[in-house]
């Protein structure tokens, strides 16, 4: 035979593979075109000055300067569960992105048999030959590789990718999360902790009422109603401290699930000794928004969404695959790598869907569903996010109105505590008017501490917000 001849099934397959290769840079379904959106170019909220850069500081809650805060900070990113699951997802999802990438490549394998066989003398072909007993070995290499013309591979590499890096900005989402949780938690336990103190002095300052007002009753200078007055609002003082001993204690044991310590135990300090952060760049840019991790999560749920419609619509086409083998077939293992017992093989091979009662079709209807349900989300979530930041903008700066309101509260209420106590005690006003007095004064240290608080967590609000907190001008 002719040498050209022989070689005419290798140059038909090189010649189909050529082409194969020369139409592979065709992939079908949609390419993907980030969703327009339209905000303010600064939250209505935020000062309008000229604009600052704000880069983000991912360790935000080391501008509140505590020790103890960056402690708790650290222990929950090392052992909270939530998070380590999140980290677990995220491992998962990269292992099947590496997993649709190796489809870029042929896969082969390695066989290799051998038996042992008995031909019936009784069959058609037995008789002209007779039984027969006989061993074969077999050792061959195969190879098959799918050529992707239309894009299938592509596209379905493209979803796997952004699935992992979804997984990625999941994983900051709980980190964020699970870092405001711990900052929000610890000034509960802080504004407890101050709440206690108050309620301390305010029980002292009680029971030496009560004492005033028994030598008075010894005396014969005031009644039985106004030591029992007493006695109640020292009762009453009491129960406020022990209500405030149970929620401070509950509130360490939730510190001690998010760092992963049960048993945890934090010892008591002052809500005041925490200094306010940084106060935000002015004109806070819309832009800070793509910083957050949930909003480029649901950026890249849209991306995997938009390449599957690809993965879908590349059923309709044909699937073109490449195979082949190499090896040796020998009854005697010592023959098995000699030239006359080689054997190879190579084939094209072509599938084309005809008839599927309408199931490609419907799989690309559930892929498009799926990427609109995508977009809303990625849409409502870029929504969320600028309220967000416009709404703990708004609150820093109304809760800083009103600690600065309850702080005067506070000076002029003790001041008319000191002015009721010095005229109950020198006979001019009766036990009801320090009474109230105290209450006052009482209600009002509470409230200030509230609003401070509130301040301090309007501040962490803002910083999950901006997806971390801003760096202080000339950092």
């Amino acid at each position: 035979m002719h040498a050209f001849e022989r070689n005419l099934p290798k140059i038909r397959l090189g010649a189909a593979l050529t082409a194969a290769l020369l139409l592979s840079g065709c992939a079908v379904g949609p390419d993907y075109l980030r969703p327009s959106y339209w905000f303010p170019e600064q939250h209505k909220e935020a000062v309008p000055e000229a604009r600052a850069e704000a880069p983000i500081n991912p360790q935000w809650w080391t501008l509140f300067g505590d020790a103890d805060l960056n402690n708790l900070e650290q222990q929950a990113l090392d052992a909270n569960q939530d998070l380590q699951a999140a980290i677990a997802r995220l491992e998962r999802a990269e292992a099947v992105a590496r997993e649709a990438g190796a489809d870029y490549l042929p896969s082969a394998t390695l066989g290799v048999n051998s038996a042992r066989n008995q031909i019936s003398g009784e069959t058609f072909s037995g008789r002209n030959t007779g039984q027969a007993t006989y061993n074969n070995t077999r050792a061959a290499a195969s190879l098959s590789y799918e050529l992707d013309l239309w894009g299938r591979i592509r596209r379905n590499n493209e979803a796997a990718r952004a699935d992992a890096l979804a997984s990625r900005f999941g994983r900051d989402t709980v980190r964020l999360t699970l870092t405001g949780q711990v900052a929000n938690e610890y000034l509960a336990l802080r504004s407890l902790d101050a709440q206690l103190e108050v309620t301390q002095d305010t029980l002292a300052s009680r029971e030496k009422a009560l004492q005033i007002v028994k030598a008075r009753v010894d005396a014969g200078s005031a009644g039985a109603l106004e030591q029992s007055q007493a006695e109640s609002a020292r009762a009453a003082a009491q129960a406020q401290w022990n209500q405030l001993r149970r929620q401070r204690a509950i509130s360490e044991n939730q510190l001690g699930l998010l760092t992963g310590q049960p048993g945890l135990k934090i010892a008591a300090a002052n809500l005041d000794k925490l200094p306010l952060p940084p106060t935000p760049p002015v004109g806070v840019p819309s832009s800070l928004l793509d910083a957050r991790p949930d909003v480029r999560q649901a950026e890249e749920t849209l991306i995997a969404a938009n390449a599957r419609i690809g993965v879908a619509k590349a059923a309709y086409y044909p699937t073109i695959s490449l195979t082949g083998l190499y090896g040796g077939e020998s009854m005697a293992l010592a023959k098995l790598f000699d030239g006359s017992a080689g054997i190879w093989s190579a084939a094209l091979g072509l599938s084309m869907p005809i008839f599927d009662a309408g199931r490609t079709g419907a799989r690309v209807d559930q892929a498009t569903a799926s990427q609109k349900e995508s977009l809303a989300n990625y849409r409502k979530t870029m929504q969320t996010a600028f309220k967000e930041v416009n709404d703990a903008l708004v609150s820093l700066k109304e809760y800083a109105d009103e600690e600065s309101a309850n702080n005067a509260q506070v000076v002029a209420a003790r001041r008319a505590q000191e002015l009721a106590q010095t005229r109950y005690e020198a006979g001019y006003s009766g036990f009801m008017e320090l009474l109230d007095a105290q209450r006052t004064t009482n209600t009002a240290q509470l409230s200030y501490l509230a609003s401070r608080k509130n301040r301090l967590g309007a501040a962490v609000d803002l910083f999950k917000a901006l997806g971390g907190g801003w760096l202080p001008t000339g950092s």
